[in-house]
C-alpha cells in the first residue's frame, strides 16, 4: 500500500472518530438528554436518571431504584402554563418507585420534581424542576436515514476541511459529497422528521426560532458557497472549504434541540 493511500485512510479514520466524538458530545449536552445524578440517604447513594424527552403516544414513566422503607412523591405541572402543582405519591413496583408524567401534544412540555422520604426526612433529587418535552413518534424508515446522512455530512465535512488544509486533489469530490449529504439529511429528511415529531416541517427563521433548523440552513449555505468556489476553481476555494468545515463543526457543537419547538400554554385559550 502506497504512502498516500495509507495517509488517506488514516485521515478518514480520524474524521470518523472525530465525528462520533462530536455527536456524543452534542447528544449528551442537549436539553433532551436524561438528567443523571445521585441522592444520598443515610450515607447510601442512590443513582437516578430522569427523562427529558418522550414520545407522546403514552404517558412517560419515571422511576428510581430504592429499597423498601423509602417512599416518594411526584410534583408536576405543564411548562409555561398557569397550572398549579399536582402532587401524587409514587407507586412501588418491586425495587423501584414509579410515577407517570401525563402525555402532552407534540412539543408540549411538563416540569416535574421528585422527592424521596425516609424516617420523616425529605430528599429532593434535583434543586430545580426537570423539564420533559413530548414529541410525536418518528418512524425508523425516516429517522434512520436522516441520522445516517447527517453523520455522513459531518464525516465528509471534516475530511474536506483536512483536504483543503493539505491542498489535496480530491477537494471537489469531498465538498460535493458534503453538500449532497447535508441537503438530503438536513433539508429533505430533516423537515420530514420535524413534521412527525412536532407537526411542522420548518420552525426556524422566518417562521420560528428553532435553532436546529437555523443552524442546518446556515451550514448548508456556507457549504454551497464553498462548492461553488471549488467548482469555479477560485483562488480562495480552499479557504472557503475550511470556513465551511469550521461552521459545520460549530453547528454540531451546539447541543441538540436547544431552542427547539415548544408549546406556550399561557398563550392558548382556556388554559
Amino acid at each position: 500500500m502506497n504512502t498516500n493511500r495509507t495517509k488517506s485512510i488514516l485521515w478518514w479514520v480520524f474524521s470518523l472518530i472525530f465525528m462520533l466524538s462530536v455527536a456524543v458530545y452534542q447528544r449528551m449536552t442537549g436539553p433532551t438528554y436524561p438528567a443523571r445524578g445521585s441522592v444520598e440517604i443515610e450515607n447510601v447513594k442512590y443513582k437516578y436518571k430522569l427523562l427529558r424527552s418522550s414520545n407522546n403516544d403514552k404517558d412517560a414513566r419515571v422511576e428510581i431504584e430504592v429499597p423498601d422503607g423509602i417512599t416518594g412523591f411526584f410534583k408536576h405541572k405543564r411548562y409555561k402554563s398557569y397550572d398549579v402543582w399536582s402532587v401524587t405519591d409514587m407507586q412501588r413496583e418491586g425495587d423501584v418507585l414509579v410515577a407517570y408524567i401525563p402525555k402532552q401534544p407534540a412539543a408540549g412540555k411538563v416540569e416535574y420534581l421528585i422527592t424521596l422520604v425516609k424516617n420523616d426526612k425529605v430528599y429532593s433529587l434535583t434543586a430545580d424542576p426537570v423539564i420533559i418535552r413530548f414529541k410525536g413518534v418518528v418512524p425508523d424508515f425516516v429517522l434512520v436515514p436522516h441520522v445516517i446522512f447527517m453523520f455522513l455530512a459531518m464525516v465528509f465535512s471534516i475530511r474536506a476541511g483536512i483536504e483543503a488544509i493539505r491542498k489535496g486533489n480530491r477537494l471537489f469530490n469531498q465538498t460535493q459529497s458534503t453538500v449532497i449529504f447535508l441537503f438530503i439529511g438536513g433539508l429533505i429528511l430533516g423537515p420530514i422528521v420535524q413534521k412527525y415529531a412536532f407537526d411542522a416541517y420548518w420552525t426556524g427563521w422566518p417562521l420560528g426560532h428553532d435553532l436546529t433548523d437555523n443552524k442546518t440552513i446556515a451550514a448548508f449555505i456556507f457549504w454551497a458557497i464553498a462548492l461553488f468556489q471549488v467548482m469555479k476553481k477560485r483562488p480562495k476555494a480552499n479557504i472557503w472549504v475550511i470556513i465551511a468545515s469550521i461552521v459545520m463543526l460549530a453547528v454540531y457543537l451546539i447541543p441538540h434541540s436547544v431552542l427547539g419547538s415548544e408549546i406556550d400554554y399561557t398563550q392558548m385559550p382556556n388554559q
